[in-house]
């Protein structure tokens, strides 16, 4: 019997994403039908129904209608840290690399919080993350040059990219903490629950599925050079990959996708970490099948994590971030002494 490893590279990304698309489609109804009022199974289709004409008339379509913002929120952010993370790893060639390791995230952040303690309107709010995330980008970029270029060769090291973004993460973790330590006590809960990432209130936007759909089309039609990199890093320039570019090309995509989810839901961690290594594992390193595969699992994951957030304690609702890292760090360890045995 064949497995999805052995078959043929089209044939194979058409079966793990359509058994993944169904996954993803089963995880939003699941979130839609579960919550303090559970709506029945048989109360589904007549419900869907109602919310397709337009007109939600019953319990349960009103429901499903409620809970569908909600989880659309946290399927595009999923989609968008996990696909993040495969170019972060690609760029950095390290499986275990993190799309907020670069400290894009943390320069959001801190915009996002600067602006949240000056008692900003939301969207000046959103406004102000993505401008700290563009900020902390362009100071890597005229920081690390010189790796991005490919100066070293194919297998240059970016040693250089990665120190200066820890540093820079380091700086605006303090700038943070320095800010909730004088927020007033009024605004200090939001923000709290910004930092560790929620998706509750976050409103239904089309440009964070723009960004993820251009992101996707990028990293397919790059998916080529991605592997021969990533395979034969020795060796890229001479077959053909322009690894100058394509680095820099893996660092702005995957800083605008984390911009893109940070902005949407706060810093949600260990997402983009554990579920592309997992995706990996299960699927092979081909980027071609990673990709897409990486984007549906990332969104299914963050959706049953929020469901979790939001029902098990109810009617308190829990910080979706909290809920990943609970989840998130024993599989993390899990992956690392997998990895050091392998």
């Amino acid at each position: 019997m064949s497995t999805p490893l052995s078959l043929p590279p089209q044939r194979r990304a058409f079966l793990v994403t359509g058994s993944l698309l169904l996954v993803a489609l089963a995880a939003l109804l699941y979130a839609g039908m579960t919550g303090s009022i559970a709506v029945a199974v048989a109360e589904v289709p007549a419900a869907l129904g109602q919310l397709f004409e337009g007109r939600p008339q019953s319990l349960a379509a009103s429901l499903l209608e409620l809970r569908a913002g909600r989880a659309l929120v946290a399927f595009a952010t999923g989609s968008a840290l996990v696909p993040a993370g495969v170019l972060m790893q690609a760029l950095l060639r390290n499986p275990l690399a993190d799309p907020y390791i670069l400290g894009i995230s943390a320069g959001a952040s801190v915009g996002a919080l600067a602006a949240m303690l000056l008692m900003c309107a939301m969207a000046t709010v959103e406004m102000a993350a993505v401008g700290g995330a563009i900020a902390v980008s362009m100071l890597l970029y005229a920081l690390a040059r010189h790796d991005l270029r490919g100066g070293a060769g194919a297998a240059g090291g970016t040693s250089t990219l990665l120190l200066t973004g820890v540093i820079i993460s380091s700086l605006c973790v303090a700038l943070i903490t320095l800010m909730l330590s004088i927020a007033p006590e009024s605004r200090l809960r939001s923000m709290v629950f910004w930092m560790i990432g929620d998706v509750a209130g976050a409103p239904v936007r089309a440009l964070p599925w723009i960004v993820l759909a251009g992101a996707l089309l990028f990293a397919l039609r790059n998916a080529r050079g991605m592997n021969v990199m990533a395979l034969h890093a020795e060796s890229a320039v001479t077959l053909g990959v322009q690894v100058g570019s394509l680095r820099r090309s893996l660092f702005l995509v995957s800083g605008i996708l984390t911009a893109s989810a940070v902005t949407s839901a706060g810093s949600i961690g260990f997402v983009g970490l554990i579920v592309p290594h997992a995706c990996r594992f299960a699927f092979g390193p081909d980027h071609r099948v990673l990709v897409p595969a990486a984007a549906l699992a990332g969104g299914s994951f963050l959706v049953l994590c929020d469901t979790l957030a939001r029902t098990v304690v109810a009617p308190q609702q829990l910080p979706v971030g909290a809920v990943t890292a609970i989840i998130g760090a024993p599989i993390f360890l899990y992956q690392l002494h997998r990895l050091r045995r392998g």
